[in-house]
């Protein structure tokens, strides 16, 4: 009986003193905490890295920005998990290495819609731009909303030299160059975009939002179907 109540006294020395229990608790936290971060930040090998995978270019960075800004991470996945039922309708499953320039990554818990980690190509860019114009005209009994005002929107790249040198600072490879560039990168890429979607007989700009999102939406799942070159070498993966 003595022992029982000598171990409540020796309990009451914390429990009974909520300041001095919440410190003691947080030390513990915080020790446990860097002892599994430091390794994996001092050792390189920890990181996985896969050749072929490239930072974002200027606009699909922007375009990766409106996806984030939209919510579209609510209702998509960007994550394949290693089983038959996955990679049968989604293609390859996802590497870790494939993430390294994601900040943040888009891996998701919840579909609502199916994942997208392997959307880039399955579909032409007008598809893309119809779909947010209206889901159902191109996938009939979706009930994704319509994101009009994508359409019509422009697209802000004010920020984008500084998006870029955040980048770099968080470990993206991004030159002093491609930063200082990136704005005429990004022009370039969203004409050629703007010209595909002319052949398909939709007149807009490059100045639109849609356009970013398009670029972002065209480059998910094709690093991994690249060459160590950047030359395409397979199809990303089967969909459905």
């Amino acid at each position: 009986m003595s022992t029982d109540t000598e171990s409540w006294q020796r309990h009451g020395l914390f429990e009974n003193k909520p300041l001095l229990m919440t410190v003691l608790v947080t030390v513990v936290i915080s020790i446990g905490g860097l002892v599994e971060l430091i390794p994996l930040a001092a050792v390189k090998s920890n990181v996985p890295t896969i050749a072929s995978v490239m930072p974002y270019s200027p606009l699909e960075l922007e375009g990766r920005d409106i996806y984030l800004r939209e919510g579209c991470y609510n209702c998509h996945s960007q994550m394949i998990r290693p089983f038959r039922a996955e990679t049968m309708r989604y293609g390859e499953y996802s590497k870790a290495g494939e993430f390294v320039y994601d900040h943040p990554f888009q891996w998701g818990s919840k579909r609502t819609g199916p994942d997208l980690a392997r959307i880039g190509g399955k579909y032409p860019d007008a598809w893309h731009y119809r779909h947010m114009e209206n889901p159902v005209a191109t996938s009939a009994g979706s009930i994704m909303p319509r994101y009009g005002w994508l359409l019509t929107d422009a697209l802000d790249l004010g920020l984008l030299e500084r998006k870029m040198k955040a980048m770099k600072l968080m470990g993206v490879p991004y030159s002093d160059a491609e930063i200082s560039g990136g704005l005429a990168a990004a022009k370039v890429q969203a004409d050629g975009i703007v010209a595909n979607l002319a052949s398909a007989g939709i007149e807009t700009s490059s100045d639109k939002e849609i356009i970013a999102l398009i670029a972002y939406l065209q480059r998910m799942g094709t690093d991994l179907g690249k060459g160590k070159d950047g030359a395409a070498t397979a199809e990303p993966g089967r969909h459905e």
